[in-house]
């Protein structure tokens, strides 16, 4: 089992330079990763200040050698697949093979979807990855779905990791469709039941999961260790907005020890 940090990109000591300095520090104290959650408005509470999770994943990129960075998770929806597709392989080569792309829908209610119904964004979703995954190839990419169209188009520049950047899916597991997508793609970050009455993910959980397919599956609270005998290869500790001394005195004692 590994094990991660994730934080949102907000708050004083949260831009840039100081998620590089937090990234250094994660990485010092033995985590295996530092993860960003991806808003442009916190949780919707603009009285703090947010900043671009791919600008810091840049940053956290140059400050590390060792541990996994990424997203837990992007709203696909919210941005051009095509756009993610080559910053996630800029960040791939920056980072030397340590980028993990976390996706799910987003937030329905988030300013920045336009209104759009959690139907609507599930298919962007799909459509997006199915996109991303295809640019990742090199290939010319010709693609006529609901949302999104191309012709012909052709990203030359590769991942370092094949046969691709890992694509992690978050959302609410008890959902058919997310079940489905995470059983599509490379992992699971998902959580369990809806963020207004959320449930704790149980090691009987991880290995229903894994008994339909081997993959990566990242979990947070519980016991790490009852975790690891159920075969999740990630246990995650997520900080809320905190002072940097604060954060700190959660990063530096390092990880769980199983």
């Amino acid at each position: 089992m590994r094990f991660s940090v994730t934080v949102g990109a907000v708050g004083p000591g949260r831009d840039p330079r100081g998620l590089a300095e937090l990234a250094r520090a994660v990485e010092d104290a033995g985590w295996d990763a530092l993860f960003l959650e991806d808003y442009l408005i916190y949780q919707g509470d603009a009285s703090q200040p947010t900043y671009d999770p791919w600008i810091c994943l840049a940053a956290m990129a140059m400050a590390t050698e060792r541990i996994r960075i990424g997203t837990t998770v992007t709203p696909l929806p919210r941005r051009r697949p095509w756009k993610v597709a080559a910053e996630a392989v800029a960040l791939d080569h920056l980072s030397n093979g340590r980028f993990v792309l976390g996706v799910g829908i987003g937030d329905p209610g988030d300013p920045f979807m336009e209104g759009k119904s959690p139907k609507v964004l599930a298919e962007m979703l799909d459509e997006g990855l199915e996109l991303i995954d295809r640019l990742w190839t090199g290939q010319p990419v010709t693609f006529a779905g609901k949302h999104y169209q191309l012709d012909g188009v052709q990203l030359t520049a590769r991942p370092v990791q094949q046969p691709r950047i890992p694509i992690w899916v978050g959302g609410n597991f008890l959902v058919p469709a997310v079940r489905r997508r995470i059983l599509r793609w490379d992992g699971s970050c998902a959580y369990k039941g809806s963020t207004d009455a959320p449930q704790q993910i149980t090691p009987a959980d991880v290995r229903g999961l894994l008994a339909e397919r081997e993959l990566d599956v990242k979990v947070s609270g519980g016991d790490p260790a009852a975790f690891a005998v159920a075969g999740a290869t990630w246990w995650g500790r997520w900080i809320p907005p905190l002072s940097v001394d604060e954060t700190l005195a959660i990063v530096r004692p390092g990880p769980p020890v199983i």
